[in-house]
């Protein structure tokens, strides 16, 4: 008989996305389930990744990124957020966001330490958390507007508390933390001698007067906080699978060192066209904002005809949320396959977006990366 392969994986079915995505393809439906465009990222930046792949050299780069894209993400945090680190040790390159995030559980995770994770949560988290060793501690934000609730903090946090995981701005629900928020969870993170490890990939998709505030900028946060971002969001380069990760030196050489066991390093024309897109001017970043903001518009209008007892939240970011104020009955697994013939959305289902098992699914997500016409 084949032994048992590993207990925390094997727990977990696939991912929500792949499903979603499946069906969209058997379907030949729209897909709103899964975050990426159905049109590429500007065609200059896509011109020096070829250019870079024809040119050479395609061998392996430097582990810790290319100098040419350490140096843009550098410059960006400065321009962007006022931060201050070294190319050559305040900055790492990895294959995608959610690499960046299983290299900093594994570098400064140890099995038995608590880790404290916000709901609902990226699907990612809870599973690299637990193959980590890490004990979670959740704390539950509840909509419409997912405050931080300092009750909840209390719970959650003691003096066993390694780390805290804070998306923002925050998928799926759409989140942007506000100053105060962030001051408060920093209180906490300092009071029990924490890391914070911040998912910012979404930091150039934030609408109206919200302004993302990276916790990495707070007093005190600067040498326990890295913040991770993915060229993917920023760019609509999702199969590119380039991420970063800035923070202090002494916080990357650890996670540098999780980093050489996992991919190594990440194609090079890859990196130096990220690096291109990095510099970028603001209209650039101001347009992308503008025909995101277009597309959330134009779909939360649509969900929302005369007499429709569905309530629309209007999210600052790439997702949108729908609260379904229906019967039970209306609230099951199905809901979002129910409409597979021509479109797929993401329904909130608490095992894929919370560590809590059984609570009731009030949500579904819907994602307009896509072109209108779609």
């Amino acid at each position: 008989m084949v032994k048992q392969s590993n207990d925390v994986l094997s727990g977990f079915g696939t991912t929500v996305f792949e499903v979603m995505s499946k069906l969209a393809i058997q379907h030949k439906a729209i897909n709103l389930g899964q975050g990426f465009p159905d049109e590429d990222g500007p065609e200059d930046i896509r011109a020096m990744a070829a250019k870079g792949l024809m040119d050479g050299p395609n061998q392996y780069p430097p582990m810790m990124g290319t100098a040419e894209l350490r140096q843009a993400v550098t410059d960006a945090n400065h321009r962007f957020y006022g931060i201050a680190v070294e190319p050559d040790s305040g900055v790492l390159v990895t294959s995608g966001a959610t690499e960046a995030l299983n290299d900093c559980l594994m570098a400064l995770i140890n099995p038995g330490d608590e880790v404290v994770l916000l709901e609902p949560l990226y699907d990612c988290y809870l599973p690299l958390v637990l193959r980590a060793g890490g004990i979670v501690k959740s704390v539950r934000l509840d909509p419409p507007h997912w405050g931080l609730q300092k009750d909840r903090l209390d719970a959650a946090f003691s003096e066993k508390t390694k780390l805290v995981l804070l998306n923002n701005p925050m998928n799926p629900t759409g989140k942007v933390f506000t100053l105060s928020e962030l001051e408060l969870l920093a209180e906490y993170v300092q009071k029990y001698d924490a890391y914070a490890v911040c998912d910012e990939v979404y930091e150039h998709i934030v609408f109206g007067l919200n302004r993302h505030i990276p916790l990495a900028t707070l007093p005190g946060m600067g040498d326990r906080t890295v913040r991770i971002g993915s060229a993917g969001k920023t760019f609509s380069l999702t199969g590119w699978k380039v991420g970063y990760v800035t923070g202090a030196e002494e916080l990357i050489a650890k996670i540098a060192k999780a980093h050489q066991f996992v991919t190594f390093t990440t194609p090079p024309a890859l990196q130096n066209a990220v690096a291109f897109g990095l510099g970028k001017d603001d209209e650039f970043y101001q347009n992308l904002k503008d025909s995101m903001q277009h597309k959330r518009d134009f779909i939360k209008n649509a969900c929302n005809p005369s007499g429709s007892r569905q309530q629309i939240a209007t999210a600052p970011i790439l997702s949108m949320l729908i609260s379904i104020l229906l019967a039970l009955r209306e609230l099951t697994k199905n809901f979002a396959r129910r409409s597979r013939p021509k479109l797929v959305l993401r329904q909130f289902r608490s095992a894929h977006f919370t560590h809590q098992r059984g609570r009731k699914p009030i949500l579904c997500a819907f994602v307009f990366a896509s072109e209108r016409k779609s």
